[in-house]
Formats: structure tokens, C-alpha cells, sequence
């Protein structure tokens, strides 16, 4: 079953289930999904949802950090939730300890041995961890061991 599709039948699940913030939630997300294929003019595939699921996700942890800057508990906490709601779509991210194994394997490859050419081990290596990992921990690793 494509994302997509789980995530529609998960919304009518909740629905049936009178589960409002689930609802709430994945209505959200196929909104901006839907919004993403107009603005294109496209059919996401599944790589293009996760982007998408991405997105709101990060958008989430930023308004987490503005309502904890403000003292808004509830919010922090109904944020967080949905965070969390919309991770469990999206696959296991990687471990710093895995990211670094991939990146010793990269430099190994391009023979580089100082700064000047992260951009080749990077170049080598986002491919191997996009959707996996985050970018800034992925050149913070590749950088540390370039050091």
C-alpha cells in the first residue's frame, strides 16, 4: 500500500474511531500532500510524501521551540504529539554511529584527507542517507572526521 493511501485510510480510521487530534492531524498532512501536487502539478510518489511529512515535522519542532520560548505548555505538548504522530509514517532515521561508519567508508573512497574536499565525500554520501538522516549531522560527522 502506498503512503498515500495509509495515510487516507488511516484518516477515515480515526474518524470511525472518533479519535479528533488523529483526524486533525493526517487531514493536515494530506492537505499540504494535495497542496504540493497542485502547486507542482504532479502525483507524489512515495519518496515525494515523505518529503512532505518531513516538512511538517520540522515544521512542528520550530513551533515547539516558539511555544516553550513563550511558557505555552499545552501547546509544547499538543505539538510534540503531532510531531511524533507524523514521524511514525516516515522510516527509522539513522544513528550518528551509523552515519559515521558511511562516512569513513565515503572518505576512504575519495581519498580525501582535510576540509577542503568535504565537498566530494558529501556529494558521495547525502544520496546514501537522504530520508535517513539529517543533513547538519551528517556534515558535522563528516567534519569532525576530516579534522
Amino acid at each position: 500500500m502506498e503512503l498515500k493511501e495509509q495515510l487516507r485510510a488511516d484518516m477515515t480510521a480515526a474518524m470511525r474511531g472518533n479519535d479528533t487530534q488523529r483526524r486533525d492531524v493526517l487531514r493536515m498532512v494530506l492537505a499540504a500532500i494535495k497542496q504540493m501536487e497542485i502547486d507542482g502539478r504532479l502525483v507524489l510518489d512515495d519518496a515525494g510524501v515523505q518529503d512532505v511529512l518531513r516538512k511538517q515535522v520540522k515544521l512542528r519542532q520550530e513551533s515547539i521551540i516558539d511555544f516553550e520560548r513563550a511558557g505555552r505548555a499545552e501547546d509544547v505538548a499538543r505539538e510534540t504529539a503531532e510531531a511524533a504522530l507524523i514521524e511514525s509514517y516516515l522510516p527509522q532515521m539513522m544513528t550518528r554511529d551509523e552515519v559515521e561508519q558511511l562516512a569513513r567508508a565515503a572518505i576512504a573512497e575519495t581519498g580525501v584527507t582535510d576540509a577542503k574536499g568535504i565537498g566530494q565525500v558529501m556529494s558521495r554520501l547525502m544520496p546514501q542517507v537522504k530520508g535517513r538522516a539529517d543533513g547538519r549531522l551528517v556534515n558535522d560527522v563528516v567534519r569532525n572526521l576530516l579534522k
